[in-house]
């Protein structure tokens, strides 16, 4: 037999779209047998009808199901009828066993070329009730359908009748019977009133399986006239009613309940059970497996029998169930094990009835072996074999072609036991066989479509196919085959003469050949060859071997921030030849992303990294990535997990409540992947500050309740939130509010401040209670305060603001002071005594033996004897350094600088005053302080520092540049700090080269030399100069110029100079003409007593660069009759304006700055700078060299 298996392992090109059977040389072989295994039916694949027209016996491929019912709303009814054969088969029907020709009746529907005919609902349509069945039929033989029931529903009705009222004696049975009418099933039963009120049921009343409603006994209550069943069959959408029944019941002379009143059994007859339903004491049922078992027993009797249920030998199953008030046992889905005796004991206090049911389980026919459809060769035996099982024993029925065998006789044709054998089997004896297997609880019908015929091999897979597979992986190439009796199926590679073999190849059963761990040397083309009795065939394969996929960076786990930007990268490595087919897709829980790249999407994929924006908790989950190609794929997972602050809690209770306490619960929110930490329970109050929420208390994030303590007099609600680490959480909806009662305060007032601001008054100030710590209404305060030095008693005041001022004490003398807290209902707790001082006043003494110690030419230690404490009068706050420069040492006038103030704070008696001038006189004052103010300043210490070393040159630039000099000029510091005893020129060569030259230096000794000329230096070269000023101490701060020197020497020519050419002769007899002419006049206005404004200027504003330097000198300087430099020191000392030092010792005190006891600043640093003047430089005349 021929079969077919497809799998599907690689990605395939098509070379060549024309069929080829291919020849080849086959030297070994791998066999194995092909055929077509079909259970129903042998489908000749298409390919092979396009090639050989081979006949195909009818098989049914569609039909109806065996019942159909023809339901009023629906608008027709198809009967299904479809088969296919070659040749095409043809549709009769039978009705009822009858003939039936659906196009002898014009009101049916047909289709063309089908079996198939629509009843249309057309209101009549019981005409069409009955059973049918389908025959398809050709010249091979018949294949029929089972028999399908058209059943037509009427609409159930209750007989219109006259029920008469039913009467009972109280305490004795009564049924009503109920008679629904036939319907399709399911059947619904409902005991109502007239107005659609259920009537009630208990162990008393009950309805039973057949819908009649059952009284154990009859009470007074149960007399009514509209007792009324309802009948519902929901698949037809109806619902009857039966009329109304009456039921009187007539009264034994007791209104009370026979189950409450021991006068109620005395008035009614009591007696045991009896059973009701069923009848007799043992019952027989059958019923099908996985069919629900029902069994029920109602009893009557007085009082109310009670029913038990038990199984004879055996427990009652697990699936077991007691409904209907313990009438009725339901075991769902019986099988076998459930059959047996079953007994059902109603019980009371007068003895028991029982009921045995003997419970068999049975079961339709289900096959054990089906008829299999056979395409067997010309002279075989072909063997059908059909058995079936079920309770009962199912009977078999042969048909061929729809009719039974002795109808159709055939000399080569067996029936032995539950098998068909055919011998010697010709293409005649083609033909459908139908197996038919039926009990009394249904019926199974097979059809097998049995084929004789010899025929070739045919490849039905595509010629010349290409093949890609996977290193590493598994391929299957194809070899479908089509062919009677089966071929035998080989493969060989490339043009070798062996078969392919070893433990990576599997020629399968459908012919396909699969390698297992493909290497590369399998590479290449792969020929299939089939051969059986009639003939042989051949096709050729391409087979591929890429690169496998594998990813090489895998996304990893994250955690992330709610509303934060997610990035998972993957990226991987593939066979170069699917660049263009290459992807990587991201799938979410199985389920693909898509990349719209837009920015409502959220996803946006880049160089292999998904980014996912605005992370929200949807986006929680694992993440795939699958970088796959046309023939492989591989994929790595990671989880992200979305963390954020807890939901907010839920289902606040409170409950416990005890006055001012109150338990509080709550369910708490979603943590979102972050553990909660605390709870916070906030409270918001309706009279002081509603609406705003305050935090009351928090609990550990495992607690899911608290128990709250409150103040008094406060109508509370309150709410909870969740903290994580991520955050805190949304808080809950507040709860119902909560109103305690008044109580005496729980505290008393803190931060209580004792100051006093004046000598005789001490001021008392505290921070009052909130209103929620009031605890009720008439909130006071109790002053209490006496001497502590000083056996008095107490002094008490009752204030309600929260400040009392004490007047008349003594100046700073200790106080102990309490304050107590009450309102209506009482006191608070005992005060705390405070201790404090009254008022205080100004220092009456100054620090004694202040002196300083110079340190350096900027610092001075400053030392003293303390105050006395009782001098102090206050609190010691600290003590204040004043000080001021008196002149600069290089200036005999005294002038009184600006005052400078540094604070100590302490009890300390030295001190560093930094920041002073060099060279210069100073004075200062020491004085102490309290929270008053200051005392008296110490009398006024006069001390020197010495000198430093001066501050930078304010000029200092290049006035001429030739080929090998340089002349520079400068203005001497504008602070010396001490005698300027000369200057340091140094200069050195900085071309533009990494190195520079070697650092010249020389000394100029005069202070008065303002300018030099540097000779010898290198042509075109470039130099750098720097300036310092010297004193005694050292040299100050440097100064720098640069400059390069020129090519050629200035003003002189290659060819002799300019000073032969005759136009500069010229130019210079002009110049010597308007000088003496400039001169007389000036002689003349001189006499006249007219003053030199010329001369003034000069005075007033030199100019440094044009002071006189001499070719033969190194460095020059002036030396004329008048002063060389207004800018000495003498000069400098004589422009310095002098400051106002009308100044009092006392107004040096107003101006602070904080130090350290070392000196360092922690304050603000007070004074001005004194005043600078300017250097006036006159011209030199004479020179000297340094």
């Amino acid at each position: 037999m021929n079969s077919e298996m497809v799998v599907c392992c690689g990605a395939m090109r098509m070379r060549s779209s024309m069929w080829s059977p291919g020849l080849a040389l086959l030297t070994g072989v791998v066999v194995s047998v092909c055929a077509f295994h079909l259970t129903t039916a042998i489908d000749i694949p298409l390919e092979v009808l396009g090639h050989v027209n081979i006949e195909q016996l009818p098989t049914i491929t569609e039909a109806s199901p065996s019942s159909l019912i023809a339901f009023p709303f629906d608008e027709s009814f198809p009967m299904t009828c479809e088969a296919k054969g070659n040749p095409k088969p043809e549709y009769r029907w039978t009705k009822n066993g009858e003939e039936f020709d659906p196009y002898q009746d014009p009101r049916l529907i047909k289709e063309d070329n089908s079996g198939t005919f629509v009843i249309p609902n057309t209101g009549n349509l019981t005409e069409y009730q009955g059973t049918y069945r389908c025959y398809a039929e050709s010249v091979l033989g018949t294949a029929i359908t089972e028999e399908i029931e058209f059943v037509v529903p009427h609409v159930p009705k209750f007989p219109k009748e006259k029920i008469d009222p039913i009467k009972v004696e109280e305490g004795h049975p009564v049924i009503l019977e109920c008679n629904p009418p036939k319907g399709i099933p399911p059947l619904q039963i409902y005991w109502m009133t007239i107005d659609l009120q259920h009537i009630e049921q208990d162990e008393r009343v009950s309805m039973g399986l057949n819908g009649d409603l059952f009284f154990s006994n009859a009470l007074e209550k149960d007399s009514r006239r509209d007792y009324c069943c309802f009948a519902a069959f929901p698949r037809i959408r109806t619902i009857v009613q039966k009329n109304a029944m009456s039921v009187i019941v007539k009264s034994k002379n007791s209104n009370s309940d026979s189950s409450s009143s021991p006068g109620r059994a005395n008035s009614i007859l009591e007696r045991k059970p009896s059973l009701l339903m069923p009848s007799g004491v043992k019952s027989e049922t059958q019923l099908v497996k996985g069919d629900e078992l029902l069994l029920e027993c109602i009893a009557e009797g007085f009082p109310t029998p009670k029913i038990e249920w038990v199984r004879m030998g055996h427990r009652l199953p697990d699936r077991a169930t007691i409904e209907n008030h313990g009438k009725l046992l339901s075991i769902d889905r019986v099988n076998e094990d459930d059959s047996g005796k079953y007994m059902c004991k109603a019980k009371n206090i007068h003895g028991e009835a029982n009921h045995s049911f003997d419970v068999s389980v049975e079961e339709p026919p289900k096959w054990v072996s089906e008829p299999e459809s056979q395409l067997s060769t010309i002279g075989s035996d072909v063997h059908i074999k059909c058995s079936a099982t079920g309770t009962p024993q199912p009977t078999i029925q042969w048909r061929v072609n729809g009719k039974p065998l002795k109808e159709v006789p055939a000399s080569n044709r067996k029936v032995l036991d539950d098998t068909i054998v055919l011998h010697n089997a010709k293409s005649i004896d083609s033909a459908v066989y139908q197996c038919e297997a039926s009990n009394r609880h249904g019926t199974l019908l097979a059809n097998a479509n049995i084929m004789i015929m010899n025929l070739p091999p045919m490849v039905l897979t595509e010629e010349g196919l290409e093949y890609s597979a996977v290193e590493g992986k598994s391929v299957v190439m194809h070899c479908k085959v089509f062919s009677s009796p089966p071929s035998i199926v080989t493969w060989n590679k490339d043009d070798s003469t062996g078969s392919v073999e070893g433990p990576r190849f599997t020629v399968h059963q459908n012919g396909s050949l699969e390698i297992h761990n493909v290497e590369k040397e399998d590479m290449g083309q792969y020929t299939c060859y089939t051969k059986n009795t009639e003939g042989k065939s051949a096709i050729t394969a391409l087979l591929d071997v890429k690169d496998p996929t594998k990813i090489f960076q895998a996304p990893e786990d994250l955690q992330v921030l709610i509303g934060t930007t997610a990035q998972l990268s993957c990226l991987a490595v593939y066979d170069i030849s699917f660049s263009g087919d290459f992807e990587i897709v991201w799938e979410k829980d199985d389920m693909e992303i898509a990349l719209n790249h837009t920015e409502n999407s959220g996803y946006f994929l880049e160089d292999g990294i998904l980014q996912i924006v605005n992370v929200s908790h949807r986006d929680q989950g694992v993440y795939k990535c699958v970088a796959r190609t046309p023939v492989d794929q591989d994929t790595a997972s990671a989880l992200l997990i979305v963390l954020d602050v807890p939901d907010a809690p839920e289902n606040l209770v409170l409950s416990e409540h005890k006055g001012r306490s109150v338990k509080l619960k709550w369910i708490p929110g979603d943590d979102h992947n972050s553990s909660t930490t605390d709870f916070i329970i906030e409270y918001e109050e309706s009279q002081w500050e509603p609406g705003n929420w305050n935090e009351l208390q928090r609990v550990p994030g495992n607690h899911g309740s608290a128990v709250l303590k409150l103040y008094g007099h406060v109508d509370y609600r309150f709410r909870v939130s969740g903290v994580n680490a991520v955050g805190r959480g949304r808080p809950s909806e507040p709860t119902e509010r909560y109103k305690t009662p008044p109580a005496a305060p729980d505290k008393n007032p803190e931060n209580i401040k004792i100051e006093g601001h004046l000598a005789h008054e001490m001021d008392i100030n505290w921070e009052p209670l909130s209103p929620i710590e009031h605890n009720g209404p008439g909130l006071e305060y109790k002053v209490s305060y006496k001497r502590q030095d000083v056996e008095e008693d107490w002094h008490e005041h009752v204030v309600k603001r929260h400040s009392f001022v004490v007047k008349g004490t003594p100046t700073f003398v200790p106080y102990e002071v309490r304050i107590q807290a009450r309102n209506y209902q009482g006191w608070g707790p005992e005060p705390k005594v405070m201790t404090g001082y009254s008022g205080e006043d100004f220092p009456s003494a100054a620090p004694d033996d202040v002196e300083v110690e110079v340190m350096n030419n900027s610092l001075v230690k400053v030392s003293w004897t303390r105050v006395h404490k009782e001098k102090l009068h206050g609190h010691l706050g600290g003590y204040r350094i004043n000080w001021w420069r008196l002149r600069s040492l290089l200036d005999s006038k005294k002038t009184h600088g600006n005052k400078h103030t540094l604070t100590f704070p302490g009890d300390r008696n030295h001190a560093m005053v930094p920041g002073l001038a060099p060279f210069s006189e100073y004075s200062l004052i020491v004085m102490t302080f309290n929270g008053r103010g200051n005392g008296p300043g110490s009398h006024a210490v006069n001390f020197k520092t010495p000198e430093g070393v001066p501050e930078e040159n304010p000029v200092f630039r290049v006035t001429d540049v030739q080929k090998h000099t340089v002349a520079l000029t400068w203005a001497p510091p504008l602070v010396a700090n001490g005698v300027v005893t000369g200057y340091r020129l140094e200069y050195q060569l900085i071309n533009d080269t990494e190195e520079v030259g070697v650092l010249q230096s020389m000394d100029i000794s005069s202070p008065d030399t303002t300018s030099c000329v540097l000779r010898n230096l290198e042509a075109v070269s470039r130099y750098k100069f720097y300036l310092r000023s010297c004193t005694r101490v050292g040299c100050g701060p440097q100064v720098s110029e640069e400059s390069t020197t020129t090519p050629v020497a200035r003003l002189a020519s290659i060819h002799g100079g300019i000073s032969t050419q005759g136009w500069f002769i010229g130019l210079m007899c002009a110049v010597a003409v308007l000088t003496l002419i400039v001169l007389i006049a000036c002689f003349v206005n001189r006499n006249k007593g007219g003053k030199y404004a010329v001369k003034e200027k000069e005075d007033l504003h030199p100019d440094l660069e044009s002071q006189g330097m001499h070719d033969d000198t190194f460095c020059e300087y002036s030396d004329n009759d008048e002063k060389p430099l207004k800018g000495s020191q003498h000069s400098l000392s004589g422009q310095i304006k002098a400051e106002d030092s009308g100044d009092s010792l006392v107004d040096y005190g107003d101006e602070d700055a904080q130090f350290n006891e070392d000196g360092s600043f922690i304050g603000e640093y007070a004074g001005r700078k004194e005043k600078r003047v300017s250097m006036e430089v006159k011209g030199t005349t004479n020179q000297s060299k340094a």
